[in-house]
């Protein structure tokens, strides 16, 4: 038969009340409260035991075991919500955060760089007093080809390089170049006429390094009286100068186009290597930027043809004027050495972010 006794009682309460006093946190609360109320606990191994005491001795025995536990657990509660407390406020600490300090609630994104580099080009135009047209990118065929010379059986008209939003033969397409914005605006306004014309055009093209279905170009148009190819040249100078730095050495190449005549490829010598000191002077043959040519194709110009002149209601025989075509993706691939367009489409922030510190 078990003895239960008032010193091994007082022991086992005294051992609890020491261990539920030298706990340091709640983790070693919970294992003192096993310890010394669990299961196997001396407390609890005794008041199991009371049920095999003698009767007169069972009030006494259950009296004095149930006081020393409650006394045991009461001090258990109290020490765990101050253990508590002091973790929260420890947390609290570590965790706080000034809420005066400047942050940014959103990661930080970053201007496209074809939106920068057609902002720059925008500033150009703007700043030797032209202005900026923009137009629809569903335009009519007439637009896109009738009104610029284009023939009936031009490869251009075909589904192989046009976009058709409907049947080939509704005659509505996504423009193939921003030239309709310039006959929109003779129409509409008549000369003299500057504009520069910046907007997105469609090819049926696959992507791929050099090629999207879907891009961005300039296109120029001064219309005004006694204007020549010396005024093309001056200001395509002008506008290299302005996006590559130094005095660029410029070349014109004859070529065809329907809406200009004479037509030409402008050139310029390459921005990259030692050609730019110069025809004299040879290119680098292992250059990125010309290929080792030492030359860099700007884009297709000319004088504007007197029939897109005449569809346009301006009367060639009393205007003459100029224009000129350039892809903004080519430029921004020639000014800052991106060698695949597809980086430019992939919507990737890190692609844009270095073109923050652009000025």
């Amino acid at each position: 038969m078990p003895v239960i006794d008032d010193a091994t009682i007082t022991v086992a309460i005294d051992a609890a009340l020491a261990a539920i006093a030298a706990a340091p946190d709640t983790a070693a609360l919970k294992q003192v409260r096993i310890e010394h109320v669990g299961d196997h606990s001396v407390l609890t191994a005794a008041n199991r035991a009371i049920k095999d005491l003698p009767k007169d001795q069972k009030a006494a025995a259950g009296k004095l075991i149930g006081q020393g536990k409650g006394r045991v657990q009461k001090e258990l509660a109290a020490r765990q919500n101050e253990l508590a407390a002091a973790e929260e406020e420890a947390a609290l600490a570590a965790e706080t955060v000034d809420v005066t300090l400047p942050t940014d609630l959103r990661s930080r994104g970053a201007t496209h760089p074809l939106t920068t580099l057609q902002d720059r080009i925008n500033d150009f135009f703007v700043g030797i007093g032209w202005e900026i047209a923009e137009g629809p990118e569903i335009e009519s065929a007439w637009l896109n080809f009738d009104a610029l010379n284009a023939d009936a059986e031009h490869p251009s008209r075909s589904l192989q390089d046009t976009l058709y939003v409907a049947p080939e033969n509704s005659g509505m397409l996504l423009r193939t170049q921003t030239s309709p914005v310039q006959i929109r605006a003779m129409i509409e306004r008549g000369a003299p006429l500057y504009i520069a014309c910046p907007g997105t055009v469609y090819r049926a093209d696959e992507i791929d390094a050099t090629h999207s279905p879907m891009f961005h170009q300039v296109e120029g148009l001064a219309i005004d009286k006694d204007l020549t190819m010396a005024n093309l040249v001056g200001t395509l100078d002008a506008f290299a100068a302005h996006l590559f730095g130094g005095q660029p050495i410029t070349r014109l190449r004859p070529n065809h186009f329907p809406f200009t005549e004479p037509s030409a490829e402008m050139d310029f010598r390459c921005f990259n290597c030692d050609a730019r000191l110069g025809v004299e002077h040879d290119a680098d043959p292992n250059c990125r930027v010309c290929g080792g040519t030492g030359w860099i194709e700007m884009g297709g110009c000319g004088m504007v043809h007197p029939s897109v002149l005449r569809a346009a209601g301006v009367d060639p025989e009393e205007y003459q004027g100029f224009a000129f075509g350039l892809g903004i993706e080519r430029l921004l691939m020639l000014r800052n050495g991106v060698s695949d367009m597809r980086d430019m489409v992939e919507g990737d922030v890190r692609f844009s972010q270095h073109y923050g510190t652009e000025i």
